[in-house]
């Protein structure tokens, strides 16, 4: 019985695999009509590294003395320059010679190389880059080029086969495929991505193929491959793709003025946890909580409150709080949309003119300040601090800004700046425009009571 049993699995998985091997898409003309319109691009850019192996005396003039008597005076410090070589991929939208890849590819390069599947290699311009988005404008000098279609990522659904072509470890014009894992993925990594609505696949995606060009099943182009999730530098099964739609806008807009406008409101938000839905009497927990909102921003203006819950958003559903940046990102600076917000309980719409993220990330987060900080101050309460320290209190901090970086944190208490006294916001900002930004400075905190002396870089 137990014989049987066996050859029953093993008839049986042989005819799982044989049907399921029929179903399989090929792949082989998509490949072959598609290559020729993927490129490869090799970046060049000069960075400095400086030689410290004969500076001299290790800080310590007793030591320069020692070292003169005995070797001579020795050389200073020099500064080397070295080119630095990078590759990735890229694809040819029209025939005039417009190409797309990563704006990680040819960000600072002085020269970038465009190599064809027919081995004509060209040297490109780069019309335009958008740091937020990764992406990135190119153009070379020829016509009658193999461009690629470029279809609809909206239409794209979970589930749905997916083929990249592009250069992993400079192996040219490789091909891989998978399926769509999820749509409209914000993965904050510290570049201000949040504005995208990834493409989530499992494709093969390795170093290399950045920029490449990701494929439907009817050899449209429904992506650009961006990044990777990785703990040890390959390929981890997660690899993320800008949608083509979202891209080609950008492309759009940075062939026309230059630089991209984006949508912004002007808040902090939060994700409504169970236990925040149930203090806001909401029966799911769902949508964007506003945390803060920024002195004169748009959502000041339009009327809306801390800890209103935005449930829609120029008829999108909110429901992470993740979803709102993008949603808002996407709108056209000046359009008037409407809210749908939880507040007190109630639902209530509300009429929002969206205005233009400013090129500066932090001053996207403090429209108060007006500052390279990225941080929010206010005058200090004299009646509820308990120091004897003026100056002003940090309300809120941008995790990817200046301040935050330079160990300050929100409810800090900032008395100085570059040995500056400051009693209030206007000495502050007065004091903070002064200061050489191209210098290191140093600001003093109080926290809990306790007094700490900060560096502060805000050529960084």
């Amino acid at each position: 019985m137990v014989i049987i049993r066996s050859l029953f699995v093993v008839v049986l998985l042989g005819f799982v695999a044989t049907t399921g091997a029929k179903d399989l898409p090929n792949f082989s003309d998509l490949a072959e009509e598609s290559s020729p319109g993927v490129v490869n691009i090799t970046s060049t850019k000069t960075v400095s590294n400086r030689n410290s192996f004969g500076q001299r005396g290790f800080g310590d003039p007793r030591y320069d003395e020692f070292f003169e008597r005995f070797f001579g005076e020795q050389p200073r410090e020099r500064q080397n320059s070295r080119p630095i070589i990078s590759t990735g991929s890229g694809f040819i939208i029209s025939k005039d010679g417009y190409l797309l890849t990563n704006n990680h590819v040819v960000q600072g390069a002085e020269e970038v190389i465009v190599s064809l599947g027919d081995r004509r290699e060209f040297e490109a311009e780069i019309i335009g880059t958008d740091e937020r988005s990764d992406v990135a404008l190119l153009k070379i000098e020829a016509s009658d080029l193999p461009a690629l279609r470029i279809g609809s990522s909206k239409k794209l659904k979970v589930g749905e086969w997916v083929v990249a072509i592009g250069s992993p470890f400079q192996l040219r014009f490789s091909v891989t495929s998978g399926i769509v894992s999820a749509k409209g993925r914000s993965i904050p990594n510290g570049s201000d991505s949040t504005y995208v609505p990834f493409l989530q696949t499992d494709v093969a995606i390795n170093p290399g193929n950045s920029g490449g060009p990701l494929f439907n099943l009817e050899g449209e182009v429904i992506g650009i491959n961006s990044q990777i999730y990785t703990r040890s530098g390959g390929y981890m099964g997660v690899s993320f793709a800008i949608p083509i739609d979202y891209a080609m806008d950008v492309a759009d807009q940075l062939k026309e003025k230059g630089y991209v406008a984006r949508g912004w409101l002007g808040v902090s938000i939060q994700e409504v946890t169970s236990e925040l839905a149930e203090a806001l009497n909401m029966e799911v927990p769902k949508g964007a909580l506003i945390s803060q909102i920024i002195e004169d921003s748009p959502a000041e203006k339009s009327g809306l409150k801390e800890e209103d819950v935005i449930l829609f958003f120029d008829g999108e559903e909110i429901f992470y709080s993740s979803d709102l940046p993008l949603t808002v990102g996407a709108i056209k600076p000046d359009s008037s949309v409407n809210a749908l917000v939880l507040r007190e309980g109630k639902k209530k719409t509300i009429k929002v003119k969206v205005g233009e993220l400013p090129k500066d990330p932090s001053l996207s987060f403090n429209a108060t300040n007006q500052n390279l900080l990225g941080l929010v101050v206010e005058n200090l309460d004299t009646k509820s601090n308990r120091s004897d320290v003026r100056g002003v209190v940090v309300k809120a901090i941008d995790s990817e800004g200046i301040a935050y970086s330079s160990g300050i944190r929100q409810g800090d208490v900032i008395y100085s700046v570059g040995r500056n006294r400051i009693s209030n916001v206007e000495e502050f900002r007065s004091v903070l425009s002064e200061i050489d930004k191209e210098k290191s400075t140093t600001v003093g905190i109080s926290r809990n009571g306790i007094k700490r002396i900060l560096s502060l870089n805000l050529s960084k």
